[in-house]
């Protein structure tokens, strides 16, 4: 292998679009998002770089300021409802929308607002439907919400 041409490949990325390391300021912000949308065109092409770029994403997203009411918002909440509520924005589901797995409006708006809990069954339904782990809906420190399939 020639570590030099990978060096020097590596070197002319990076002085091109340093975004795809470390994200340092909104532009960059932007720039990756732009260049993720469009790698996510071909995913499996570009499985590497999007893992790389995802990562810069997600350090900048748990420190610029824009989003520190957001994680703290999120952090207060309890896991299963913050996944539930992840999964119904990344969807643009509305609460009628989960019946087959939670049930009635009512009870999806209670589960949302706290004063009713998700049973087992909601869990493993909500699993099914979205190909999650369901442990995700349990204490999700250090574990990222990923769904294999791109429909609901």
């Amino acid at each position: 292998m020639d570590f030099a041409a990978v060096k020097t490949k590596a070197k002319e990325l990076f002085a091109q679009a340093s975004f795809i390391s470390e994200i340092k300021h909104e532009a960059d912000y932007e720039n990756a998002l732009a260049l993720m949308e469009e790698l996510l065109e071909d995913y499996d092409e570009h499985r590497t770089l999007i893992g790389i770029l995802a990562n810069a994403i997600e350090e900048w997203e748990n420190v610029a300021p824009e989003f520190a009411e957001f994680n703290q918002r999120v952090a207060q909440l309890d896991d299963g409802v913050a996944v539930l509520r992840t999964l119904i924005d990344q969807y643009q589901l509305k609460a009628e929308d989960l019946k087959n797995e939670i049930g009635s409006k009512s009870l999806v708006s209670m589960i949302l607002n706290g004063s009713r809990n998700m049973t087992r069954e909601h869990i493993q339904a909500l699993s099914l439907r979205f190909n999650l782990n369901p442990a995700i809906f349990f204490h999700t420190t250090g574990l990222r919400l990923v769904s294999t399939s791109r429909t609901a």
